[in-house]
């Protein structure tokens, strides 16, 4: 009969081989990676999404200050109303 513990160590072993791979702490670090990847997406959409609404009500304000500078060149100009 075999004995069970040459089983057991060889399975323990094995274990212990693939927990010092290479390969999960490349998956680690990929996870990882992942993780800023998707964190810096979400901060740049954010971020992407206050720049363009502070665009927009620039660009009012530049139209609001553009139809006041050509109502007062009107109000100036000779023989207008």
């Amino acid at each position: 009969m075999i004995d069970n513990r040459l089983f057991d160590d060889l399975a323990a072993r094995i274990s212990e081989a693939l927990r010092r791979t290479p390969a999960q702490d490349v998956e680690r670090t990929c996870g990882r990676a992942c993780q800023l990847a998707r964190s810096f997406r979400a901060r740049s959409s954010q971020d992407f999404e206050v720049q363009k609404k502070l665009l927009e009500h620039a660009q009012a304000k530049l139209a609001e200050a553009r139809d006041r500078v050509a109502r007062i060149e009107a109000a100036k100009t000779p023989g207008s109303t």
